[in-house]
């Protein structure tokens, strides 16, 4: 079956953003106020806003596969299964298919290969020549209790192995204690540490207790010179969930209108099905507008989602769904 895909948004924006941060406004973080409940409201609202079928659905479902980190962060990782998964982030959708959704000639691929630092030189040497990023997680993760010391020189360790991105964990502590000084200054050292490299904060918004602390830690970070902000570890009980996602892309359109920078948006954990990817979209969207859709913008921590988008598309193709073992990831 050929179902030709007529219009695929999936260009890759090379233009490189880079958040220079601004002094710390204690005043603003302090305003800061989330209506939790009609937060819940608008972001049960979002699955059945933006339906897309047939060959826009292949489409998006393309578009997404750029925007993926694709990750592996368990503790018996190995060195070969890095490189199978940067195989397979350097050709994530099976030939064939592309083939028959007339994309077979556009170089889709990952948008970057996410790992812990000892594989950050494996990686790096597995994808040379094929311009995907490998981004590292980075100091402490997934707790980040680590000495803030041994936090530095893990960044500047993965940067100088050739990480372009650098997967930072907050402390978490200094969200719920209100310590908006200390999460500053954190913040600001390890953005110092990224040097050339991309620096995104993970929250880990599951820990944080309530969406206005989600709000104002989003605020310090992207005021101490996040690049991006992200969910998750993927390991706390709670990962990425609209509500959070939808607090925290407000957060970065009010920075943004207070200071022209433009703040990237990572959900990790939990973002496992191709329905799912769909409605993130939407929120981004609706929310912050075209620029957030690309892959310099807008990242999905994910593992298992990369399958499923695989299968949804066989399926476009075939009329059949195929069982999951036929498209491994690594």
């Amino acid at each position: 079956m050929n179902t030709q895909v007529k219009t695929a948004p999936i260009e890759v924006s090379q233009v490189e953003h880079r958040n220079t941060g601004m002094p710390l406004d204690l005043s603003v973080v302090h305003a800061v106020q989330v209506n939790t409940q009609a937060s819940q409201r608008r972001a049960a609202s979002l699955p059945g806003r933006r339906a897309v079928k047939a060959d826009a659905q292949s489409a998006w479902l393309l578009k997404a596969v750029t925007c993926i980190d694709l990750t592996t962060l368990n503790g018996d990782d190995t060195e070969g299964r890095v490189r199978r998964l940067c195989a397979k982030a350097a050709q994530p959708v099976r030939q064939d298919l592309l083939d028959a959704l007339g994309m077979g000639d556009r170089g889709i691929t990952t948008g970057a290969v996410c790992v812990y630092h000892r594989f950050v030189a494996a990686a790096v040497d597995a994808l040379a020549g094929t311009g995907i990023p490998v981004a590292a997680v980075s100091t402490g993760f997934p707790a980040g209790l680590s000495p803030h010391s041994t936090k530095l020189a893990e960044i500047e360790a993965s940067v100088a192995d050739g990480a372009q991105e650098i997967d930072i964990v907050i402390t978490r502590e200094h969200v719920l204690t209100g310590n908006w000084q200390a999460l500053y200054d954190e913040m600001r050292d390890y953005r110092a540490a990224c040097g050339d490299a991309h620096v995104k904060a993970i929250l880990a918004t599951g820990d944080l207790k309530t969406l206005r602390n989600v709000a104002k830690a989003s605020m310090v970070c992207m005021m101490a010179g996040a690049d991006f902000i992200k969910t998750s570890t993927g390991k706390e009980s709670v990962n990425a969930t609209l509500p959070v996602s939808l607090t925290m892309v407000r957060a970065i359109r009010q920075y943004r209108e207070m200071t022209g920078h433009k703040v990237g948006y990572k959900p990790a954990g939990g973002v496992s099905k191709a329905k799912d990817v769909l409605t993130y979209f939407a929120l981004m969207k609706e929310e912050l507008g075209h620029d957030w859709l690309q892959p310099d913008m807008f990242r999905i921590g994910a593992s298992s989602l990369l399958g499923d988008i695989e299968r949804q598309l066989e399926h476009r193709v075939t009329g059949a769904y195929s069982a999951a073992q036929r498209h491994p990831i690594g």
